[in-house]
């Protein structure tokens, strides 16, 4: 199990004042401690040795004064250090990830919770929505348990939606799961997510590069892709709409040379528009995770053999799709990337005749047809999704049926109507 290197309070000083210095980008620091060794040296080092290295701006923000709370973070962070589970790690530890030191931009330092052997494994990324359809949050927590199951760690963003139902999944399997946060390690973002956040930090790993006390920023959270994409071999979308940090991270994984997967869905979904562009890209479409486990040659859990078909898998044709990942270029053009994730718009309705907007319906109604999503659905499903009585969810369905808003299927399923 990876241990962190012994820091004196010095060492421990001049780390926290290089990386709070403003302006002092993670690629420069890189070069300076290259170049000067321990972070004390730097700080020790004339203006001129530190420009000629790696710039002037670089230059003057290192040897700038710390701020004026300097000793109160300081105290905070020898505080955080000495409680259990917690680890700061540092750009020159042998525990830091080595897959992060293939980027241009390593974190220089690594606040972690939990299980840090995690950092180090085989890890496959599973990230998409916060918005996420029924269907979504439990492909997500299936693909995610699966792949965790044959020894996967499962990186993801403990964002709503997907990255919650990620962790989820594969959290008390074998391999585990990483979130990687884009807050100080000492706040939990969403608030909605402390408790899994404290099942994580036991059962496997909390990363941040950010200092204590960080909030959540819009900025921050591109800049938390490049780590999830860094740390993985893959990255599986599972749902996302055109203006998602998914795609940031799916763009992020290809550039580094790592493997990107699509799940696709309904052409009437707005929240599967990201999934079939990176698919038009040159992602590989996959509707089970033992497409994933044998794109990257991970053997299945002993005795688990194929898990049960979902509704998505079995009313869907095989496509085989072959890919070579996703050109530089073509990833590069990914439309509109967005630094935050926003709702997508509802699809517009054309017809004249046009069915009935769901506002006009009632409480369950409502609740029943965001329940079944853009996908197929049985009563039984339904009832896991809504927890309606049979009573009640079988009269939802024919008001719901009569009003134009869901079709009936052979076999017992159900459908949203399509609007032409």
């Amino acid at each position: 199990m990876p241990t962190t290197l012994p820091l004196s309070a010095e060492e421990l000083a001049a780390w926290l004042h290089l990386t709070l210095a403003r302006g002092l980008r993670p690629a420069a620091l890189r070069a300076l401690l290259s170049a000067f060794g321990l972070p004390q040296n730097v700080l020790a080092q004339p203006f001129a040795a530190l420009a000629a290295v790696a710039g002037a701006q670089a230059a003057h923000a290192a040897l700038a004064e710390p701020r004026p709370d300097f000793a109160a973070q300081l105290e905070a962070l020898q505080a955080w250090r000495a409680a259990p589970g917690n680890a700061l790690i540092t750009l020159a530890d042998p525990a830091y990830p080595a897959r992060l030191l293939d980027m241009p931009d390593p974190p220089p330092l690594l606040y972690a919770k939990g299980r840090l052997e995690l950092l180090h494994a085989r890890a496959i990324a599973v990230v998409g929505s916060r918005n996420a359809t029924p269907q979504a949050v439990e492909d997500a927590a299936r693909f995610a348990r699966i792949l965790a199951a044959s020894g996967l760690t499962v990186v993801s963003g403990l964002a709503l939606g997907v990255d919650g139902a990620a962790h989820g999944g594969a959290l008390h399997e074998e391999g585990g799961t990483v979130a990687v946060i884009g807050t100080g390690a000492d706040l939990v973002y969403p608030p909605a997510h402390h408790p899994l956040a404290m099942k994580i930090a036991v059962h496997g790993a909390l990363v941040s590069e950010w200092p204590l006390g960080t909030p959540a920023r819009s900025a921050n959270f591109p800049q938390r892709n490049r780590v999830i994409a860094a740390l993985v071999e893959g990255v599986v979308v599972v749902e996302a709409a055109q203006r998602s940090g998914s795609l940031i991270t799916a763009r992020l994984a290809n550039e580094m040379g790592r493997d990107v997967f699509a799940l696709p869905g309904s052409i009437h979904a707005p929240l599967t528009r990201g999934c079939h562009g990176l698919i038009k890209q040159g992602a590989q479409l996959v509707e089970s995770p033992e497409e994933v486990l044998d794109a990257l040659n991970v053997g299945q859990p002993p005795g688990a053999g194929r898990a049960p078909a979902s509704p998505r898998e079995r009313r869907r044709q095989k496509v085989s799709v072959p890919f070579d990942r996703m050109p530089r270029n073509a990833a590069s053009e990914t439309p509109q990337l967005a630094l935050e994730f926003r709702r997508p718009e509802p699809p517009p309705v054309h017809r004249a005749n046009a069915r009935k907007s769901p506002a006009g319906l009632g409480a369950e109604a409502r609740r029943l047809l965001d329940a079944l999503g853009h996908a197929p659905a049985t009563v039984e499903i339904l009832a896991q999704r809504t927890d309606m009585t049979e009573a009640v969810l079988q009269g939802t369905l024919l008001q719901l049926e009569l009003a134009g808003h869901l079709d009936a299927l052979p076999g017992g399923w159900f459908v949203r109507a399509s609007r032409g």
